[in-house]
């Protein structure tokens, strides 16, 4: 059997970061981890092909050259998703789907022959067995939630490393929290599975053999969900970063609970991770309780933010406007939290009602609910009638991403984060630092009206923190795509 594995171009995203690639000659940030991973679950002796439209396109030759085509897709790739499936029918092409878009809403995806749904591990080999006995279902699914620690490696053969930032590896599945508006404990459960110590090294050690070096993406959907098996994970993790002279730096999701385990930073950071995500999601603790986010409330959560950046990883945050206990202050509000903490990299959204969540069946039960979601947090448009009103929201969301990525809140928060960021992860310079580097003085020092505030920056932080020198540059390029972003939600604000 001859399968190609395409995963759907994504749309301009937040964190495509298509803007910044450029600088480092990459064409994605992150590879397609679970069709990697399904890849590996099929016999040995099938041939196997793997089209990532993000790095290159999707030819016709492609399509005929496979017996079967499988499709894994995010939300936000779904429209395309559609597109390429209606291709490959006309080329009568079996199709075979899975991934979260499918898993949420399979109905609303035509001419899919079969679907995979749920967790690999437990309905594709159901898929594979009908297969052999040639009986073949329309749809496969479990609400099993599997053994992860039997998840085999990746098929990384079929990877085109150098197209990518970043590669990725997962640890665990599942969160402990029940967060309203959050679709990961639907998908994967609120009780937090993970791999094993040896089988984490041996990951690592599978890319490294495979000759990867710089980022990995830890793509947990809360890294620290559970603690005592992290715990006993990291110091096998921080031997083997040591014994090869760390050849990657780490990043990865977690909860603001990070900040209150001073033992468990100090793991993260020798083991070499230098970001973390964290959802914060709103300064309003009325708003946190409402969507359910207990485990942010009670808390200094820019004091959160100080302590995680004192130890070495930068802190990524979500930011979410437009809940029911939102009024128009909420955008002051976010905007002057921001600053404050020093959150460079803010994700900045209007709430969604993702398929089934909470959120879903309450706004839908309410006679609010008003349609699909595209899956996109940063979109401006929402899927609900809000308490605010849409036009306030609308409002209020376009002047909130446009203050955060002004050039001035930028690099404000910027130097913000460089006077309480003690770095601590060891990285090897490459060619592509220094290209990246070269290209940051051409196309931002010289030909951007942020220049002054640039030099300003890598003079300052040169001479103050220089360790943090090419984290100051990171983040003026970075700064370029996000500005351009946040332009384009602004423009299409009216959907809301």
């Amino acid at each position: 059997m001859k399968i190609l594995f395409i995963y759907p171009k994504y749309p301009e995203t937040f964190w495509s970061f298509r803007h910044a690639l450029k600088f480092v000659a990459k064409k994605s940030a992150f590879p397609p981890l679970g069709a990697l991973t399904v890849a590996a679950m099929l016999p040995g002796e099938w041939e196997k092909r793997l089209v990532d439209e993000n790095v290159s396109k999707l030819k016709d030759k492609d399509i005929e050259w496979a017996d079967m085509v499988f499709i894994s897709a995010m939300l936000a790739q779904g429209e395309r998703a559609k597109e390429i499936i209606q291709r490959c029918k006309e080329k009568a092409k079996i199709v075979v789907a899975g991934g979260p878009a499918f898993t949420s809403q399979p109905e609303k995806f035509e001419n899919v022959d079969h679907f995979v749904l749920n967790e690999a591990e437990t309905t594709l080999p159901m898929f594979l067995e009908d297969f052999e006995n040639g009986k073949l279902k329309h749809i496969y699914t479990s609400e099993e939630r599997p053994d992860i620690s039997k998840t085999p490696l990746p098929l990384w053969e079929i990877l085109n490393f150098k197209k990518y930032s970043s590669m990725a590896i997962q640890y665990s599945r599942g969160c402990p929290f029940n967060c309203e508006f959050c679709d990961i404990i639907i998908l994967n459960g609120r009780i937090p599975r993970t791999k094993t110590a040896e089988q984490m090294v041996g990951e690592f050690q599978h890319l490294y053999d495979a000759g990867w070096r710089g980022s990995i993406f830890v793509v947990d959907d809360n890294f620290i969900g559970n603690k005592a098996n992290v715990k006993q994970m990291l110091p096998e993790l921080i031997q083997w970063q040591q014994a090869h002279k760390y050849p990657f730096m780490l990043l990865t999701e977690a909860s603001v609970n990070l900040a209150e385990d001073e033992e468990l930073m100090q793991m993260m950071s020798r083991a070499n991770f230098h970001k973390v995500f964290l959802g914060i999601e709103t300064p309003d603790s009325e708003s946190l309780k409402e969507c359910g986010k207990v485990q942010n409330t009670n808390k200094n959560l820019a004091e959160s933010v100080r302590l995680i950046h004192n130890h070495g990883m930068q802190v990524m945050g979500g930011f979410i406007v437009g809940f029911d206990n939102d009024n128009e202050l909420i955008f002051d509000r976010q905007i002057g939290f921001i600053q404050k903490a020093g959150v460079v990299t803010a994700m900045i959204g209007t709430l969604t009602a993702l398929p089934h969540t909470q959120l879903w069946n309450r706004l839908k039960t309410e006679g609010r609910l008003k349609g699909d979601s595209t899956g996109e947090n940063t979109e401006a448009s929402v899927n609900f009638e809000p308490k605010m009103g849409r036009k306030k929201l609308a409002e209020g969301y376009k002047n909130l991403v446009l203050k955060a990525y002004s050039y001035k809140n930028y690099y404000k928060r910027v130097n913000t984060f460089i006077k309480d960021y003690k770095p601590t992860a060891v990285s090897r310079l490459k060619k592509q630092d220094i290209r990246a580097f070269l290209m940051s003085i051409w196309r931002i020092g010289i030909f951007s009206k942020a220049s002054p505030r640039y030099w300003k920056l890598l003079i300052k932080t040169s001479i103050t923190k220089r360790k943090a020198v090419p984290v100051a540059v990171e983040l003026a390029i970075c700064g370029l795509h996000f500005r351009k972003f946040a332009k384009r939600t602004a423009r299409a604000v009216q959907n809301i």
